[in-house]
């Protein structure tokens, strides 16, 4: 591979990652709902999947290791990888803030609105009769059963640790 100099902007050839992280991801998929109506050997598809997923994280980031050491990067190229991490946070921030806007969406307005408030008509007669509109809800007829705080260093502490 030739080196490039830094008015050349490196185009990378066609690469069969995607293929085939795309085949793991859709192997764990299936054999996670395999899995789940406990097929027989689901796991160990499962952990087929994952195993070709992990192959193409390191085969990709390798080829991308092998392309930037072997100089075929240029200013340009490091400032699409730059511009392409500061859309991804940017989306992961949207996310959240569109997450935490259906929260307040739903506290502040559709839990009211169920239990009768506003100057519609009477939601809470002609959708759910009996609906007690307090927050936290516990869905239909209590189906959760009560509310209960969670523990911090349970599930909510694994999490932290993953994100």
């Amino acid at each position: 591979m030739a080196q490039h100099t830094a008015d050349q902007y490196y185009v990378p050839h066609g690469t069969k990652w995607p293929i085939i992280g795309s085949l793991g991801m859709a192997t764990m998929l299936t054999s996670a709902a395999f899995w789940v109506n406990d097929f027989d050997l689901a796991p160990w598809t499962f952990l087929l999947g994952a195993l070709i997923l992990i192959y193409m994280l390191f085969g990709w980031f390798g080829q991308v290791i092998r392309e930037s050491e072997s100089g075929m990067y240029n200013a340009q190229v490091d400032t699409s990888f730059r511009m392409g991490m500061l859309w991804f946070i940017f989306s992961e921030v949207m996310f959240f803030a569109v997450f935490f806007g259906a929260l307040f969406y739903v506290r502040t307005f559709a839990v009211p609105w169920l239990g009768g408030e506003g100057t519609g008509a009477s939601t809470n007669e002609l959708l759910w009769r009996g609906y007690n509109a307090v927050w936290p809800t516990a869905g239909p007829a209590d189906l959760g059963g009560p509310f209960r705080t969670i523990p911090a260093f349970g599930v909510p502490f694994i999490n932290t640790l993953i994100l």
